[in-house]
């Protein structure tokens, strides 16, 4: 028989999604009659239509020969039907082989092993009836694999061409962090119109893991067979295998590749945080033959910039499946959306996410958004063209025109101050400040602005004033901030601010748990304006986290006791070479790695420590350029049954904080209790330098003791003494 002319009845599976992908590749590949089913491809072609599928086809994940088609009702029919085919048209006594099964439907034979038992012990009685011997087994790599496929009562017979699944391209080595099937990388770079649209432009992954978008596309790009590095399929061993054939289709490969390596190349670049998984994606390009094509380096997503005037940014982001990884997650969405938009306008961009809800987290406009699946994942491609037009950061351009008389004290004031305040904080590209701080004894409120939302304190009124008379007052002070403002009551928050002892400082207010995101500076940091007494991010803080965000780049940078992270983010941003936070709150430890995430930054570089600042100061054996210590003025540790007093205690916390302290480095030590001493002892040991009043921002001139402020530094004896001077 002319087994290469004949024609046969071939499949391939996929992942669900890519059934289209396959269809277009079957057609090129010669095949005819082709139909698509879920996972399946079907279509009639010739060996050379079967071997090019295996050689070439991208996103396949097998290839099916179909060999036998019957009905059987229950395992002994299928053992004596699948006994009755002429296997010798296929193998002989010294062919290995294997046989799997799948099962769809809900028919008689419902166990997938045994059934796949009973069609081996078949095709083992079939040789030892006739030959009196029987082949063997080999689960790994055996000469040819026999799939059954039972639909109910119908059972098909299958020669599985690919042996392994043709995933395995052979290049990569040990994974890291669930990467994608090289099938799947394929389609979605396939999707993504990068290689259809002119793969002539750059190609950015900043999230590259271990490289299989980046190889799948240069393999693209360069015309490389995905299966030319194999070393085995699953018809190897098939007595009707036509080796000419495939031999001349493997050089036919090899020519191929050789001509698109040496053509024109774009840029292709991919990056990633962790130092391993950069070492094993420069591993995986060099197995798959393509060093000198992509290049692969160690960078975080802040540090994004474009490596040419046009290209795609591409990649498959971290899904974060558990509650608290979802939301740092979205933010680190947002941050990549941002980033594109700051730095890829005109470019094309595509994200291979798991949360469609998480969808609009990029602001970017997607004009194409594809079903698909990472293993049973159910997953999106988004694919869309980054524009800046439609984002613009809100500014206080000019505030409405009011009745000015209707205003009394407390609105003439607040214009007073408006005056004062929104043209300094233009100039200063400042978007988070104070514009009222109980200027007026009757007002006893604080009135900050983030951005467009406004967060108003009320301070507990003296006993002389009674709670009515407190009340109506607060009320007609927050109808004016929103008449003056001209803001609507969604974005105007208030509280009420006593004085807190002990855990009350730090329990919630409220359980709406929804952040706002703002700038500071360089900086993105997520507010709270309802759950808690402070929002998470001090105001009056401002100079002293500038100050550690010109300090702070190429050094090491530890922040205690350290709230939400907001001094780590400015270190972090300004290219501290690491970040170090520590904070006993489970929820601001979290509040610190969104932040992180908000802005692009990994935890690979920037560590986030839950746990008691004392003892892990008393463990840790690393040092630290810079350290910024803001204790609570009060506090009690019910673990360690211990009760923290700043005035006390901060002599001996100071000392062991300057133990973890490189020679010339600095620390910056703050509080806010307006009773504060410092401990004269320290200036004996330690360089001293109060910086409270230049650390005062000019929105808090009414309320100099806001903070209270020192730079401390190793005596310089000690310093040159440390560094090995004379």
């Amino acid at each position: 028989m002319d087994f290469k002319n004949k024609h046969y009845a071939l499949t391939a599976t996929c992942a669900v999604g890519l059934e289209e992908l396959i269809r277009a590749e079957v057609e090129s590949f010669g095949g005819e009659e082709i139909s698509c089913g879920t996972g399946v491809v079907f279509w009639k072609g010739s060996l050379d239509s079967a071997y090019r599928s295996c050689l070439w086809s991208r996103f396949s994940s097998r290839v099916l020969l179909s060999l036998y088609e019957f009905t059987a009702v229950n395992a002994d029919e299928l053992y004596e039907k699948s006994l009755a085919k002429p296997w010798s048209e296929h193998m002989d006594i010294a062919t290995t082989f294997a046989v799997d099964c799948t099962i769809s439907g809900e028919g008689p034979i419902n166990h997938s092993h045994y059934a796949a038992l009973r069609v081996k012990d078949a095709i083992v009685d079939y040789f030892r009836e006739r030959d009196g011997e029987r082949p063997s087994i080999d689960t790994v790599y055996p000469g040819i694999r026999v799939h059954l496929h039972i639909d109910n009562v119908k059972s098909t017979l299958f020669l599985d061409f690919s042996g392994e699944s043709l995933h395995r391209r052979g290049y990569r080595g040990s994974g890291a962090r669930a990467p994608l099937k090289e099938t799947l990388g394929a389609a979605i770079v396939a999707l993504s119109g990068w290689f259809n649209n002119g793969s002539g432009t750059a190609l950015v992954d900043p999230m590259c893991g271990t490289g299989t978008l980046l190889i799948e596309a240069a393999m693209m790009h360069g015309d490389c067979a995905p299966g030319l590095a194999r070393d085995y399929f699953g018809f190897f061993g098939w007595l009707q295998h036509d080796d000419d054939l495939w031999c001349g289709l493997v050089e036919e490969a090899a020519a191929r590749r050789e001509i698109g390596l040496n053509g024109n190349w774009p840029v292709i670049t991919g990056y990633d945080s962790d130092p391993v998984v950069v070492g094993s994606a420069r591993n995986n390009i060099e197995r798959a033959g393509l060093e000198g094509y992509i290049r692969v380096k160690q960078a975080e997503l802040a540090t994004l910039q474009p490596s040419s005037t046009k290209g795609m940014v591409l990649s498959n982001l971290p899904y974060g499946e558990r509650l608290s990884e979802k939301e740092r997650v979205s933010h680190l969405y947002r941050a990549f959306g941002r980033i594109c938009r700051d730095r890829f306008s005109g470019w094309s961009a595509g994200v291979f996410i798991s949360h469609a809800d998480l969808t609009d987290s990029f602001n970017l406009e997607w004009k194409y958004r594809y079903k698909l699946f990472n293993g049973t994942i159910p997953c999106r491609l988004l694919v869309g063209s980054v524009s800046d037009d439609d984002f613009f950061p809100f500014k206080w351009d000019r505030l409405p025109e009011v009745d000015r008389e209707s205003g009394g004290e407390f609105g003439n004031r607040l214009r007073k101050n408006l005056k004062k305040y929104l043209g300094w904080a233009t100039r200063e590209n400042i978007s988070c400040f104070r514009i009222y701080d109980s200027d007026l004894p009757e007002y006893n409120i604080s009135v900050d602005l983030y951005e467009k939302w406004v967060h108003i304190q009320e301070y507990a009124p003296p006993k002389s004033v009674s709670p009515e008379v407190a009340e109506k007052r607060l009320k007609d002070a927050v109808r004016q901030v929103r008449d003056i403002l001209g803001v609507r009551s969604n974005r105007v928050f208030l509280k009420t601010r006593q004085r807190q002892r002990g855990k009350k400082q730090y329990q919630k207010k409220d359980s709406r748990e929804k952040l706002y995101e703002v700038k500071e500076g360089d900086c993105y940091l997520l507010v709270n304006f309802t759950d808690y007494l402070d929002t998470g991010l001090f105001l009056d803080h401002r100079p002293l986290r500038g100050i550690i965000f010109q300090q702070s780049k190429g050094k090491r940078f530890l922040n205690l006791f350290a709230y939400t992270g907001s001094a780590t983010i400015h270190a972090a941003v300004a290219g501290a070479a690491t970040t170090t936070t520590v904070d006993l709150s489970a929820t601001y430890t979290n509040w610190t790695k969104m932040n992180l995430a908000l802005n692009g930054l990994s935890e690979e570089r920037h560590k986030v420590v839950q746990g008691d600042c004392q003892v892990w100061l008393q463990e840790c054996r690393a040092t630290f350029d810079i350290i910024f210590l803001d204790p609570p003025t009060f506090s009690n540790t019910k673990k360690e049954n211990r009760v923290f007093d700043i005035q006390r205690d901060h002599f001996d916390l100071i000392k062991l904080t300057m133990s973890r302290l490189e020679g010339s480095g600095v620390l910056f030590f703050s509080t806010n209790y307006k009773k504060f001493i410092l401990d004269p002892r320290l200036k004996d040991i330690f360089d001293i330098r109060d910086i409270s009043k230049s650390t005062i921002p000019y929105d808090f001139s009414r309320n100099t003791k806001i903070h209270m402020c020192w730079e401390i530094e190793k005596k310089k004896a000690e310093r040159r003494e440390e560094e090995g001077g004379e």
